[in-house]
């Protein structure tokens, strides 16, 4: 009975696993800005990797998640190719596990590669603390962390 009650205070205190769980703000085909200097300004979403789901539900991302994404609006040669992300950024507000509710002005990503290592060199405004924690590489270059 006692186990029981501990899983319980750990979903209730908003922990999966390892991972805080955060409002997943990003459904498949949002737009979102890309924030690293690779040439890409507008991605959209296609998958989220690792997810899930069940018929007919859409497919969802957080700040922190690795994505798939498609390149809309940028230089010729990254237009129309398909990438993977990291998502450090979202308008839907999510709670963090000291109680404090954290908010976004945009919805935007950092284009990486296939292990994990940033296409980029800089990135373009402040990365969420949930992101920089799960992507080391994305930490180093942040240069606001919230």
């Amino acid at each position: 009975m006692a186990a029981k009650a501990k899983t319980r205070g750990l979903v209730a205190r908003g922990v999966i696993g390892q991972r805080p769980k955060i409002s997943r703000g990003l459904p498949a085909g949002s737009i979102l800005r890309c924030a690293d200097n690779t040439g890409a300004r507008e991605l959209r979403l296609i998958q989220v990797m690792g997810y899930k789901g069940r018929l007919r539900r859409v497919p969802s991302a957080a700040v922190g998640d690795r994505i798939t994404v498609s390149v809309k609006h940028g230089t010729p040669d990254m237009r129309k190719k398909i990438f993977q992300a990291v998502v450090v950024r979202q308008r839907m507000p999510f709670r963090r596990a000291d109680g404090i509710w954290v908010q976004f002005e945009d919805n935007a990503a950092v284009i990486i590669t296939a292990e994990g290592e940033m296409k980029g060199s800089e990135i373009r405004g402040p990365v969420a603390k949930e992101a920089a924690e799960r992507w080391p590489r994305i930490a180093s270059a942040a240069s606001i962390i919230i």
